[in-house]
């Protein structure tokens, strides 16, 4: 059937993404995992970006918690940030916030776990919040 569109399902599609984490990914500036192994539906997840240079953020790590509902990949992660960082999309408690976080807030079901990683990353180095202020480093929500 030409032009038909496979529907991976779920537990496929994030034993894809856990491969393609733990073999690590592109440049080696954002990572992630399993937060727990024995997590049959593979629903919380632990992710590290680093830093992107010439901003405030060059050479912090930070550790983010994402958690993929049983409707994922059909609806958004939620994305928790663990490190204190101060970013336009990032509330008071270090959730992100997909109204202020445009991937989050228009989910294509495309999208994967590295992307939103790669995304914030981005946004870290953008006008906005390259040189915002930022909590001492190593402080955890």
């Amino acid at each position: 059937m030409a032009g038909a569109t496979v529907v991976v399902p779920r537990n496929f599609r994030l034993l894809e993404e856990l491969e393609k984490g733990e073999k690590g990914i592109g440049d080696g500036t954002v990572s992630y995992g399993m937060d727990e192994n024995d997590d049959m539906l593979m629903r919380n997840w632990t992710g590290t970006i680093i830093g992107p240079s010439n901003t405030v953020h060059d050479g912090r790590i930070y550790t983010l918690k994402i958690f993929c509902d049983i409707s994922y990949p059909d609806k958004a992660p939620q994305v928790k940030f663990c490190s204190r960082v101060n970013m336009s999309c990032v509330a008071s408690n270090g959730v992100v916030d997909p109204r202020h976080f445009h991937l989050l807030g228009h989910w294509n079901r495309s999208y994967t776990l590295e992307t939103v990683l790669v995304e914030l990353r981005k946004e870290m180095a953008s006008p906005q919040n390259r040189k915002l202020p930022q909590p001492p480093e190593g402080t955890m929500f």
